[in-house]
């Protein structure tokens, strides 16, 4: 009897894990994430003028592109693209199954955001200047 007990709270636990929310789940991907993503935030807050390349790599890690300016300055560039997709569906509890269709509601949704540093280097490898972008569609 002892063992059909634990066989039905851990049923039960594997039944609740399920029922999370996608909303739930994405919230917890992104906090993983988050901790390690090129942010908009993060450029404002740590990078600043008179860092060594070092430190930029440090923060940011490594750049996607690097050229060099008409004086042969390093010039790095972080270009990064998200794309996310939401989907939703609801058919009320209730599932109609008539000529082969089943009854319901759905919606979905994708975006894309952008996100492009610019970092440029001085003759001693250290942040002369530093810019970025970001845009949203």
């Amino acid at each position: 009897m002892n063992h059909l007990k634990k066989i039905s709270v851990l049923g039960l636990s594997g039944l609740m894990v399920g029922c999370q929310g996608a909303g739930h789940h994405l919230d917890q991907v992104r906090g993983e994430q988050s901790e390690k993503s090129l942010t908009v935030g993060r450029v404002q807050k740590e990078i600043r003028v008179g860092m060594t390349n070092t430190e930029v790599v440090e923060v940011l890690g490594s750049p996607n592109m690097v050229t060099t300016d008409e004086e042969r300055r390093e010039v790095w560039v972080y270009d990064k693209i998200a794309t996310e997709s939401a989907q939703s569906s609801n058919s009320g509890g209730v599932n109609i199954l008539i000529l082969g269709v089943r009854g319901g509601a759905g919606a979905s949704s994708t975006s894309q955001r952008t996100l492009t540093v610019v970092v440029k280097f001085d003759k001693q490898n250290r942040v002369r200047d530093f810019a970025y972008q970001t845009s949203r569609f």
